[in-house]
């Protein structure tokens, strides 16, 4: 299926490994142009070196001004921002009686007040180009809390009324909003957890883990044009780990 990206922009933030980069390097695959975003410049310069990719910016996204600057410097970059991935990783894992007032501020800012802030830059240009994609890589925390994800559970299941919200202000300017949700994926915060393979045939019912490139498909497919009609959708890509409707 010809997804016809070659002349759109990119920018993904969180992209120096794991979803983040397997999103960029499938959209450059595609042959749109991509710029990354990530805390290492070292981690960084290594995977546009490797995957060809067209630009990177550092930033820490946990810092609203850093995130508005590296929206500011996409645009300088690449003239244009048609798709905006959104991911910013998970939080620390504590339940409610742990979780200090800092942390909830760090998840904040980084979760909520970031994108949203960055949003305000970006959404002006894509209503005047009548074209524009927002991804939000999510977790399936936003549909069915996960134990002692106190700050993910809360924040992600908020911002699923927030993108419903703005997929119904922007849907006439040709910009859509959706959200990825990934279960037990493949990516090194998974695989730090050592999981043994009953554990996970207990928790997916595919019995493996989901790879970063079967979500990466799925958020290139809606950064196109053929996915114009799919907006304020919350999809799980999660081997049916999530047991809800």
């Amino acid at each position: 299926m010809e997804l016809n990206l070659k002349n759109k922009n990119v920018l993904v933030w969180g992209a120096s490994q794991g979803i983040g980069l397997a999103v960029a390097k499938s959209f450059k695959s595609e042959g749109a142009s991509v710029t990354v975003v990530s805390r290492s410049k070292e981690k960084l310069e290594k995977v546009c070196k490797q995957n060809n990719l067209d630009h990177f910016i550092t930033a820490d996204l946990t810092n609203i001004e850093q995130g508005i600057s590296s929206i500011e410097k996409a645009i300088e970059l690449m003239g244009s921002i048609d798709i905006f991935v959104i991911n910013t990783g998970g939080p620390e894992k504590n339940p409610f009686e742990n979780v200090e007032q800092s942390q909830w501020k760090l998840d904040f800012n980084s979760l909520w007040l970031t994108p949203c802030e960055s949003l305000k830059k970006i959404l002006p240009l894509m209503k005047k180009q009548n074209f524009g994609r927002v991804l939000l890589v999510s977790s399936i925390a936003a549909k069915e809390p996960l134990k002692d994800l106190t700050t993910s559970n809360g924040f992600r299941a908020g911002l699923a009324g927030l993108f419903k919200s703005m997929s119904n202000e922007y849907a006439e300017f040709g910009i859509t909003f959706n959200i990825l949700c990934p279960g037990y994926t493949n990516t090194e915060r998974i695989q730090n957890l050592n999981l043994k393979q009953e554990v996970i045939e207990s928790l997916v019912p595919t019995k493996r883990l989901g790879e970063p490139e079967e979500l990466a498909n799925l958020a290139t497919f809606l950064g196109s044009e053929k996915a114009a009609y799919i907006t304020g959708q919350q999809i799980c890509i999660d081997g049916g780990a999530n047991r809800g409707f």
